[in-house]
Formats: structure tokens, sequence, C-alpha cells
């Protein structure tokens, strides 16, 4: 975006090496890149005529990163699959009907809708999980509500899978938006693989090789439960990092969705090979997939790894709140190994940015707020009763439900949501259309929308 803005008067959250929180300061923007952090006076005769967002009394942070969260199939769904129901039955009786049954339309309007929610609670930059149908539509929608993030057309090759393709054909496709969205833009295309054990070892080769030549990103889900690991044992007789090992697949490239059930050989090589891994805790512990008996994230963290946080499905996760998933991840790693001078909230509020935005592959761009990278802002209004009186920025920010107070985002340096509403998109329309569209969507999927309580009208 062309021209200035000065966020003026905030206390700066920077998230930089030292992190420093600069108070009362002023963050000068140009052309969407950070030029200048520091006293709002000398800012203001540095760049006369910018635009001004008043942060005075608010934190200023840096934009959250999710790591996973699905742009289509859900969103139009959300909150309407059950949760007393088995993985399987989630997946076939569910997530494909109407993953079969959603358009181009759909899967722009669930964009939108996703991308409004990660905004509006914090969230600048989000890497989509897989797009079965329409992933220029997808991006279509991301772009309209202004955020920044990955795009990706979902693939895997295996028999009698619905949606499956010939492993020529998926890399096509994969290439194809590799190059319709190349690396370095707002909205960036990644090869994206649904993974656990549905992409032949030709597939899964092919796509780390097709990354590394594009210098893309890669990601693909593995090890949300236990079944992963039986399934490859029973295929290759190797644990499923060991055999993506074997193959070439690992290395910097490569962000694993989940990674919840690793064995000690599966741990060693994520770490040796600088593989990147995506932790969704409110997913796993909504399904009861066994984070608090096998995780081991809190291991990676500390040990240097690459980890990021994420929201996955909006009906594993249920919302987009990146600031609520630090917390869970913290006190899933405090409380499991009775550690409670561990895993603080520096640690989680990193895993949010700076460290967050390392795992995908943009700390250069994104994830603190430093001079010379991307504007990418959120005020938090600290006015609020419930953060009343201030105290320390990074318990409040993790502990506090900080992502209700979020009350202005910039993005790229454009204002995108400004008291809590966004600048784009008209957000009453929006709702509407995505009311009219669940109904239709459930009906050309087949299913009936469910009630947890019964539903009798008034009298």
């Amino acid at each position: 975006m062309d021209g200035s803005l000065l966020v003026v008067g905030g206390d700066v959250v920077t998230m930089a090496p030292g992190r420093e929180v600069v108070t009362g300061a002023s963050v000068a923007v140009t052309d969407g890149v950070i030029v200048d952090v520091g006293a709002t006076e000398r800012l203001r005769a540095a760049h006369t005529g910018a635009a001004e967002l008043d942060a005075r009394g608010c934190l200023v942070v840096p934009g959250l990163v999710n790591g996973h969260q699905h742009h289509t199939g859900d969103p139009l769904v959300r909150s309407c699959i059950p949760d007393l129901i088995t993985s399987d039955e989630a997946i076939f009786d569910w997530a494909v009907p109407i993953h079969g049954a959603h358009d181009g339309d759909d899967d722009e309007l669930a964009a939108s809708l996703t991308a409004l929610q990660c905004l509006r609670s914090g969230t600048t930059t989000v890497i989509e999980a897989g797009t079965v149908g329409h992933p220029n539509r997808v991006a279509a929608g991301m772009a309209a509500a202004g955020i920044r993030g990955s795009i990706g057309r979902w693939g895997w090759d295996v028999e009698d899978v619905p949606f499956s393709g010939a492993t020529d054909e998926v890399l096509d496709g994969q290439r194809e938006v590799l190059e319709r969205w190349p690396a370095g833009g707002l909205i960036e295309g990644w090869v994206t693989l649904v993974g656990h054990d549905l992409a032949s070892d030709g597939l899964l080769a092919g796509a780390a090789d097709l990354a590394r030549e594009c210098d893309a990103g890669m990601t693909m889900h593995l090890s949300p439960s236990s079944g992963d690991t039986a399934s490859y044992l029973a295929r290759t007789g190797r644990p499923p990092v060991v055999h993506l090992e074997s193959l070439g697949v690992l290395g910097p490239h490569l962000l694993l969705g989940h990674g919840v059930w690793l064995g000690h050989d599966e741990l060693e090589l994520i770490l040796e090979r600088d593989v990147a891994v995506a932790a969704r805790p409110w997913a796993y512990v909504r399904r009861g997939q066994g984070i608090l008996r096998a995780g081991r994230h809190h291991e990676l963290v500390e040990r240097g790894g690459r980890v990021c946080l994420g929201c996955d499905a909006a009906n594993a996760g249920d919302h987009h709140d990146i600031f609520s998933a630090a917390a869970l991840l913290a006190g899933i790693a405090r409380d499991g190994r009775l550690a409670p001078t561990a895993f603080g909230a520096d640690t989680a509020f990193a895993l949010a940015t700076i460290d967050g935005a390392a795992a995908v592959g943009m700390a250069d761009r994104v994830g603190s707020i430093e001079v010379g990278k991307r504007a990418d802002l959120v005020v938090i209004d600290t006015s609020r009763v419930e953060l009343a009186p201030r105290g320390d920025g990074a318990l409040q920010l993790v502990w506090g439900g900080a992502a209700r107070h979020v009350r202005d985002v910039v993005v790229d340096g454009e204002i995108v949501v400004r008291d809590g509403r966004s600048t784009r998109l008209d957000e009453a329309a929006l709702l509407a259309e995505a009311d009219d569209r669940q109904r239709s969507l459930l009906a050309r999927a087949g299913i009936d929308r469910p009630s947890t309580w019964p539903e009798v009208p008034a009298r």
C-alpha cells in the first residue's frame, strides 16, 4: 500500500531479540514497511502529512501467526459437526459430503469469513491448510479481507479415497498454485498435501522436490492421533517421520500440522532436519486426541525446534484465537509435567509472533515490530475493565484473554480492522450470506442441521 501511517502513542511490544517494550512510542510506516519506532513528536516531524492511528493507552503488538487454519468446508458449518462422534464419523459423514458440495462461491465466502475472524482476534498471517476445489477463489476471499497468508490445493493419490487423483495430476495442480501465487506476496502459494497416510511415496517425494525447486513452503497433516503411526508401520515398517526421511522429504521447507504422537527417533529427526510443527491444542482437547498423554511440543520448543500455533478447522478448534491457543499450549506444558517454572508467557507469546513467523518461514517479514519488516500490527485496548489495572504485558497478553480486546489491525501498512470492524468487508452482508449458504450447503450435502438441545418455537 502506498502512503504513510503513524500508529501513535502506544506501548510497543516489539518481540525483538531483547524483548524491548518501547513505552509511549509511535510506529512509522511507509509503503507497508516499518521505518521507525520512537518518540511521537520526532516521528511526526519526520513524516508530515502521514495518516494517524491513535494508540495512546494501548498495547501495540506484532500481528499474530496462525500456522494451520482450514478456510473451506468447515467454516460455513461452524459448530454444526457434533463433538460426540469419532474422527472417522466427522470425516466421512460430514467433511467429505460438505467438501463435495462446496462450489467456488462457498469457498470464497468461507475464506473471507475465516480471514475476518482471524483478523478480529489479532492474527494477520494465516497458513491455509488446503483447498479441495477452488484455491484461487479462496485466495480472493483472503485478499478481500486484507490478510496475509498462504494458499494451497489439497492433494492425495491413493485409491478408494474421495477426490483422489493421479500423482502427476496432483503435482501439476500444486505447481499451478505456486505459479499463480509466487512466494513473497501478501498471498503466496504453498505445496499442500492432506498428508496422513493418503499420499504415495512418489507424491511425497515429488511434492518436496517441487517445494525446494520453487522456494516454497510445504505443509501436510501428520500424527494428530496414533492412527498415522499404526498405518505407516503397517505399510512401510517405519514410523511416519522416519519414513519421510527415507524419501528425502524432511527439511526446513516442511511444516507438519499436528505432530502430537511422535516417537523418540521422529522427534530427533524433526530437530535435526529443521522441520517445523504447527500445534493446534484446542483441536486436540476438543477431539480427545491425546495431547495430554503423548504431546511433545514443549520438548521441541525447549530444544530450539521450530513450532507455531494454529486453530485448525472451525469444527475442531471452533474459534480462531491464537492468544488462547498460546495460553492452552503453555498450560498443558506446565501442568502436564508439574513444571510451574517452565514455558512462561514470553515463550508462549513468541510462538504466536516471532517464533511462529520463523516456523512458517516468514521471520524476515513479520512476527516482530522492527525497522525493515512489513507493518503487520495489532492494537490492544487496555482501557477495558478486564485488563485493569495494567500489569505485566506478557502475562496479560497470554493469560488475560487479549483477543477480546483487539481494537485495530494493520496488515502491510493498511488498517484492515478499525474499532473492531472490518474496513474492507460489509460484515452484515457477509454474515447474512453465510447464514443463507449454510442452509444451502447442508441441503446440497444431504445433511440435516443438528441441535444438541431441542429447538421449539416461541408461543
